[in-house]
């Protein structure tokens, strides 16, 4: 059973709808007490990094969340969900996040259009659980102005080129996030969704 967590930021329905296709097990909570009791979670998200925690906060999310991580509960961030996951953001002056994968979400920067939105490619890094049995190389669908750059790069399971080279897959111990929607890139995505509920 995945729990997806709602907190009141992002359209759930296309994830929703990739969930029943793989005929996968799902609920979606946004009751810090059932989202304790967990066995897998996800964290999507769209919007401001700023006022994604700040409803985390509102609805009691943040610290349940990070309590679950160091319990060795699965977690998969996706699109802002995968940014929320890092220490801190550069958006809006400067965020603290759940501090989960040690790191920092940077601004894209330089002549290419932000954000960056549409199909790219994800090139697979070294033991990537959410990429296992997917091709090394495979295009996703982002839309995003940050980036996410972790401080250990073996945290880094995908790389994606916009002008400068980014994680687009982490891989922190039982902390994993797309900077994608897994749930809007096709074949590639449900198989990611699937090895999330395999993990």
């Amino acid at each position: 059973m995945i729990t997806v967590i709602d907190y009141g930021v992002g359209n759930l329905k296309s994830l929703r709808n990739a969930l029943k296709y793989l005929s996968t097990p799902y609920a979606i909570s946004s009751n810090p007490d059932e989202v304790a009791r967990a066995e897998k979670l996800i964290l999507p998200g769209v919007g401001a990094f700023g006022f994604a925690m700040q409803c985390m906060n509102e609805h009691g999310l943040a610290e349940t969340v990070v309590e679950c991580a160091r319990a060795g509960t699965p977690i998969l961030g996706i699109c802002l969900g995968m940014q929320l996951l890092f220490t801190r953001s550069e958006e809006g002056g400067g965020c603290k996040g759940l501090d989960l994968v040690p790191g920092t979400v940077r601004r894209f920067t330089g002549a290419l259009k932000v954000p960056h939105m549409g199909w790219n490619e994800v090139v697979q890094c070294g033991d990537a659980k959410l990429l296992a049995n997917s091709p090394d190389s495979q295009f996703a669908y982002f839309v995003h102005s940050y980036y996410c750059v972790p401080d250990d790069p073996e945290a880094v399971a995908g790389i994606t080129d916009y002008g400068v080279e980014f994680c687009s897959v982490v891989q922190q111990k039982n902390v994993l996030g797309a900077q994608f929607h897994p749930e809007k890139s096709q074949e590639f995505g449900l198989n990611l969704l699937k090895n999330f509920a395999e993990v």
